[in-house]
C-alpha cells in the first residue's frame, strides 16, 4: 500500500522506475484515449470540474488506464491516495485504511481514494466491508477489474458505486503514446535520440493489441539493445518481444467469450472463426481437456443426429488430449472443430433432451407400464409385470404393436428431426417406425 502518488512534481524517480510508471499521465489533460469519461465532454471530466469525485468501479482490460485514471482523478481533487491490492492484502488492512480515512476526513475534511486493484478478488461477504465507509463518505472507493462487475460484485456494492467500462485503446492512441515517450527527455526515453522508423512503432503497436502498458514495455526493452543515436527498427522489436502469447485469461470473463466465440463459430459453420478461436485458447495456454470437454457438447448440441460421426470425431479428439497432449493433440482437436464446423446442424437432439427434461420436472412420475417390466421372480410375474410383453425379433418387421411411454404420455413426439444430413432419412425412419407400431395409444 501506498499513500502517496508515484510521480514526482519535478519528474523524478527512483531508479529503475519502469518507463510506463514513468510516463503515467499528472493530469486529465494528458490521459490518451477513454474519451467518453476523459475527454472535453467526457462525464468524469465534468465531475471533477464540479469538485465531484463518486465512488466508481472501472472495468476494462489490461493496460487501458484503469490505475492511471484512479490516480489522477485523485490528484484533480486534491485527495490522499491510497493504493490497495485485493491479491496481496485482506479485510483487515483494508479496515485499518479506511479508517484512517475516516480519522483524516474528520481532522482535516481532506478525502481519501482507496484504489482497489482487481477489487474481483475480494469474495461477496469481504466487499460488504467497504460498504460503511462509502455510504458515510469516508473513502472514495476507486474498484480497477477486468471482470464483468455483474458476476464479480455483490449487488450491495454495486448499487452504491458507478460502473464505468474502459476500452482498449485504439492504434493511433497506442501510437501517440509512443511518440511522446520518444521525445520525453525526463520521464521518456527521449535523453537517448533514438530514430525510430514507421515499420518499428506500427509493431510494437500491433503486439500491443491496445495495451498500453505492454506497448512502453517493449520500447524500453528495445530502446536497451540499441545504443544512443541509433536506429530502432522492426526487426528489433520482434528480436527482444520474441514470442508474444495470445491474451488469455484462464479463469476471467475472456476465457468464456471465446469458448463462445468458437462455440458459435462452429455452429455457424464458419471454418476459419472456429479454427482461429480455437488457436487464440491454445496458444494462451488454455486446457486443451476443457477444450475437447466444449467440442463433444457441440457435437450432440448443434450437430447431433444430423452427422453421428461428429461425436466420434469429437471423442476420437478427447482420447487425443489424454493420450498425448499439448501441443501433439492441437491437430487433433482442430480436426475436431472443422469437422464439426463442416458438418450439418441440427439441433434436434438439443431440443428434444430439453422437452424430456421440462416434462420430467413439471409432470407427475408415471409408473412404468406393466408390460415392459422385468419379471425376474414369481410374484412380480403374479402382480402382471411383464404381461403382454412382446419380444420385437419374433416379429416380422422386428417392431413389435406395443407402447413403451406412459399412457399419459403416449402422444408426445419428443424427438422431432430437421431435414439436415442424416436427420432427413431419420424422420423417413420414424414415419416408417410409427406405422409399424400400432399398439395402445399409437398413431
Amino acid at each position: 500500500m501506498s499513500g502517496t502518488l508515484p510521480f514526482g512534481e519535478g519528474g523524478g524517480f527512483a531508479p529503475g522506475t519502469p518507463l510506463a510508471e514513468r510516463m503515467r499521465p499528472r493530469s486529465l489533460a494528458e490521459v490518451v484515449g477513454q474519451g467518453t469519461l476523459v475527454g472535453e465532454d467526457g462525464v468524469l471530466r465534468r465531475l471533477v470540474a464540479r469538485g465531484e469525485l463518486p465512488s466508481v468501479i472501472f472495468w476494462g482490460p489490461p493496460g487501458s488506464g484503469k490505475t492511471t485514471l484512479a490516480r489522477v482523478l485523485a490528484r484533480e481533487c486534491d485527495a490522499e491516495f491510497v493504493t490497495f491490492s485485493a491479491v496481496l492484502s485482506g479485510v483487515k488492512e483494508a479496515r485499518a485504511v479506511m479508517e484512517s480515512a475516516r480519522r483524516l476526513r474528520a481532522a482535516t475534511g481532506r478525502r481519501t481514494v482507496l484504489f482497489v486493484d482487481e477489487v474481483h478478488r475480494f469474495n461477496r461477504s469481504q466487499q460488504d466491508a467497504f460498504l460503511p465507509f462509502v455510504e458515510s463518505g469516508d473513502i472514495v472507493l476507486i474498484g480497477a477489474t477486468t471482470e464483468n462487475p455483474s458476476f464479480e460484485l455483490n449487488a450491495a456494492l454495486l448499487s452504491r458505486v458507478k460502473v464505468y467500462v474502459l476500452e482498449p485503446l485504439d492504434d493511433a492512441e497506442v501510437r501517440t503514446l509512443l511518440e511522446r515517450a520518444l521525445a520525453d527527455r525526463d520521464r521518456g526515453v527521449g535523453e537517448l535520440g533514438l530514430d525510430a522508423d514507421e515499420d518499428a512503432l506500427a509493431e510494437i503497436v500491433r503486439l500491443a493489441g491496445g495495451d498500453a502498458r505492454v506497448a512502453f514495455n517493449l520500447l524500453e526493452v528495445a530502446a536497451d539493445s540499441v545504443e544512443a543515436g541509433g536506429r530502432l527498427t522492426a526487426a528489433t522489436v520482434r528480436q527482444v518481444a520474441q514470442r508474444r502469447l495470445a491474451k488469455y485469461d484462464k479463469e476471467g470473463e475472456e476465457h468464456y467469450n471465446l469458448i463462445s466465440a468458437l462455440h458459435k463459430s462452429i455452429r455457424n459453420s464458419d471454418v476459419d472463426a472456429s479454427l482461429y478461436w480455437l488457436g487464440r485458447m491454445l496458444e494462451g495456454g488454455a486446457d486443451p481437456r476443457f477444450v475437447a470437454r466444449r467440442l463433444l457438447r457441440v457435437a450432440s448440441e448443434d450437430v447431433g443426429m444430423a452427422d453421428p460421426q461428429a461425436l466420434e470425431q469429437a471423442a476420437a479428439a478427447a482420447h487425443a488430449v489424454e493420450h498425448v497432449g499439448m501441443p501433439e493433440c492441437a491437430l487433433a482437436l482442430a480436426q475436431a472443430a472443422v469437422y464439426l464446423a463442416l458438418a450439418p446442424k441440427s439441433n434436434a437432439l438439443y431440443l428434444a433432451y430439453g422437452r424430456v427434461q421440462r416434462t420430467v420436472g413439471e409432470r407427475p412420475a408415471y409408473p412404468v407400464p406393466l408390460h415392459i417390466r422385468n419379471a425376474p421372480t414369481r410374484l412380480m410375474k403374479e402382480l402382471g409385470y411383464g404381461e403382454g410383453y412382446v419380444y420385437a425379433h419374433d416379429t416380422e418387421s422386428k417392431v413389435a404393436e406395443m407402447a413403451c411411454l406412459p399412457p399419459e404420455l403416449a402422444a408426445e413426439r419428443f424427438f422431432r428431426p430437421t431435414e439436415e444430413g442424416w436427420e432427413k432419412r431419420i424422420r423417413e425412419r420414424l414415419v416408417e417406425l410409427r406405422a409399424r407400431r400400432r399398439g395402445p395409444g399409437t398413431k
